[in-house]
C-alpha cells in the first residue's frame, strides 16, 4: 500500500512540473543550440572529459539553458550537486555547503558543485565567502547570470572562474525544441494536439530566443483548452497563449546600456532606420523617455556639434516637450529628433576641443592671464589693460592681440555642414595667427 501511495504521489508531482522542466535534456548531446559552448572540442567539453572542471560562470539571456547545462555538467562529473537561488540563500547556508564539500573530499568522495542561480543578486560581501574555498578547490562554483559578470560579480571571484557566454536561441532551435516536446512529452501526447507550422513559427518569433517561454506557451495552448483532444492549434490560438512578444530588456541591467549604446552609435553612423529601431525597442520596453532625451542632448553636442548647431536646440526642445506631455505622445517628438540627428552632418570638433583643453589644463603648468586682458579694481591691472585692443574699434589691430601667454591650438573644425563656414571665418580672421 505504501508503495502505491508513493507512486501516486510521484505521478502527481510529475504532472505538476511545467513542460519546460519536464523537457530538460538528459545529456549534453541533447541540448539544442549553444554549440559555441557545448560543441565538439570546445573548452567546456575538454574540461569535463579531462575531469578538470573548475568554477565557471554561465552568462546569457533567460531561457537559454544555463540551469540545464549546470545540472548536466554536474551529472557528467559525478559530483554532489546543490542548487540554490542567490536571492533566497544566505551566508550561513553557503558555509554549510562548503563544510559538507570539505568533509566529502576528506573522506575520499567527490566534492560538491554549487549551482548559484542569479549570482548577480548575491551581495559582494556574500560573494567574498566563496573566494578562498573556490580558489583552493574545496568547492566548485557554477554561477548563472543574465548580467555581465565582469560588472555584476565580484572581480576576484570572476577572475577565478571561466566565463561562458550563452546566446539567445535561434528560431529554428526553438521550433526543434517545440517539436521534440510534442513527440516526447506524455502529457501533451495524451491530448493528441494538431499544431500548425504557423503556430510553431509564431511562438519561435515571439519568445525572442527564450525556450522556457515558448514551451510555457505550447503547454498553455494544449492543456489550457477543454475542447476535444484532437483540436487544431493555429496561429490565432498560438498568439493568445503567448500574448505580447517578450523583449530582452532590463532597465536596471546590461540591456539598458547596450540599447542606448546601439541607438547612439546608429545615429553617429547616420543610419536613421537602425536608430528608429533601437528607439522603438527602448520605448516598447518601458524605458524612461527622459533618459533617452538626456543622452540625445549629449549626442547633439558631442557628435553633431557645430556641423549642425540647430541640433542642440532641437534636443533641448524635445526634452522640454517630453517632460510636459510624456508617453505615448512624446514618441513622435523623439522620433523626429532621432531622425534629424541621424541625418545631420556630424562633427566632434567642439567635443575634441574641450577634451584637449581640459587635458592640457590638468597636465601643463598654469598660464597667467595676459596683462592686456586683466580686469579689476587693481590699478596695475587698469594700466596694463590700456594696451588691450577692442576688435569693435580696430579689427585689424586686434588680430595681433595675444589671448594666451603661450598660444595653443585646440579647435580644428571639419568641413562637415556648418563647420565649413566656420573654417572659412577662421581663415579670414585667425586669432592664433601672430606675427
Amino acid at each position: 500500500m505504501a508503495e502505491l501511495w508513493a507512486q501516486e504521489h510521484a505521478e502527481r508531482l510529475a504532472k505538476a512540473r511545467p513542460l519546460a522542466d519536464r523537457m530538460r535534456p538528459a545529456s549534453l548531446d541533447e541540448v539544442v543550440g549553444q554549440q559555441q559552448v557545448l560543441g565538439p572540442d570546445t573548452l567546456l567539453r575538454r574540461m569535463i572529459t579531462a575531469d578538470r572542471l573548475g568554477s565557471i560562470l554561465l552568462w546569457g539571456p533567460p531561457g537559454t539553458g544555463k540551469t540545464t547545462i549546470a545540472s548536466l555538467v554536474a551529472g557528467h562529473t559525478g559530483r554532489h550537486f546543490v542548487m540554490a537561488n542567490a536571492s533566497m540563500v544566505g551566508v550561513r547556508e553557503i558555509r554549510d555547503v562548503i563544510d559538507d564539500s570539505r568533509r566529502r573530499l576528506e573522506e575520499g568522495r567527490p566534492g560538491t558543485i554549487l549551482f548559484l542561480d542569479e549570482i548577480h543578486r548575491f551581495a559582494r560581501n556574500q560573494q567574498d565567502v566563496l573566494l578562498g574555498d573556490v580558489e583552493r578547490g574545496i568547492l566548485t562554483l557554477i554561477g548563472a547570470t543574465t548580467e555581465n559578470p565582469w560588472y555584476s560579480v565580484n572581480a576576484a571571484l570572476a577572475s577565478r572562474s571561466t566565463v561562458f557566454q550563452l546566446e539567445s536561441l535561434a528560431e529554428s532551435d526553438i521550433i526543434e525544441i517545440l517539436k521534440r516536446a510534442l513527440m516526447d512529452d506524455d502529457l501533451l501526447r495524451s491530448r493528441k494536439p494538431v499544431v500548425s507550422d504557423a503556430a510553431l513559427g509564431l511562438w519561435a518569433n515571439r519568445c525572442d530566443g527564450d525556450a522556457r517561454r515558448a514551451l510555457n506557451a505550447l503547454e498553455i495552448a494544449i492543456l489550457g483548452d477543454d475542447r476535444e483532444p484532437s483540436h487544431e492549434i493555429g496561429e490565432a490560438e498560438a498568439a493568445q497563449s503567448i500574448q505580447a512578444k517578450a523583449l530582452r530588456y532590463d532597465r536596471a541591467g546590461d540591456a539598458h546600456y547596450d540599447h542606448i549604446s546601439a541607438l547612439i552609435k546608429s545615429i553617429r553612423g547616420s543610419d536613421p532606420d537602425a536608430a528608429i529601431h533601437w528607439l522603438a525597442v527602448m520605448l516598447s520596453s518601458g524605458e524612461d523617455p527622459r533618459f533617452i532625451c538626456r543622452r540625445l542632448a549629449i549626442l547633439a553636442s558631442e557628435d553633431v556639434g557645430l556641423a549642425s548647431p540647430q541640433a542642440l536646440q532641437m534636443a533641448a526642445a524635445a526634452w522640454t516637450i517630453t517632460e510636459r506631455i510624456g508617453m505615448p505622445e512624446c514618441q513622435l517628438t523623439l522620433s523626429e529628433l532621432v531622425l534629424y540627428l541621424a541625418t545631420c552632418p556630424k562633427s566632434d570638433s567642439s567635443a575634441q576641443a574641450i577634451w584637449t583643453a581640459m587635458q592640457d589644463v590638468r597636465d601643463s603648468r598654469s598660464q597667467p592671464v595676459p596683462p592686456d586682458l586683466k580686469s579689476g579694481p587693481n590699478p596695475t591691472h587698469d594700466a596694463q589693460a590700456k594696451n588691450y585692443v577692442n576688435p569693435h574699434r580696430d579689427a585689424e589691430a586686434s588680430q595681433d592681440q595675444n589671448y594666451l601667454t603661450s598660444p595653443r591650438s585646440y579647435f580644428t573644425p571639419s568641413t562637415s555642414g556648418f563647420e565649413a563656414e566656420v573654417t572659412r571665418r577662421l581663415e579670414q580672421s585667425d586669432p592664433h595667427d601672430t606675427p
